[in-house]
């Protein structure tokens, strides 16, 4: 049996978990997970819940991997990105048109 070098992460808001692993060549992300342990460390990880991806770029549980991959288990959004955009150029405008009380001359 030939086997692979990865590593799987899990990014906490002030801590991350690297776990270094050699699995089959043939082992799928989702394996990898469940073989490193951070399920059981961090019961908070739903696979049916959690995005993952490999490098940075999202992939499926069942996606294979190939040496020196890094998977990574991705945490829920808090907020949508594009709400907080919105927010943020709103508050942008108000500012711009209002201007403030200038004291007169």
């Amino acid at each position: 049996m030939s086997t692979i070098r990865v590593e799987v992460v899990y990014a906490l808001k002030d801590t991350q978990k690297r776990v270094p692993l050699t699995v089959d060549e043939h082992a799928t992300l989702r394996q990898a997970v469940e073989q490193s342990g951070l399920l059981a460390e961090f019961p908070d990880i739903d696979l049916n819940r959690n995005k993952t991806g490999i490098w940075g770029k999202l992939a499926k549980l069942d996606a294979p991997l190939r040496d020196r991959d890094r998977i990574e288990i991705y945490r829920p959004l808090i907020a949508d990105p594009k709400e907080v955009r919105k927010q943020r150029a709103a508050e942008g405008k108000a500012m711009k048109k209002g201007g403030g009380d200038l004291p007169a001359d």
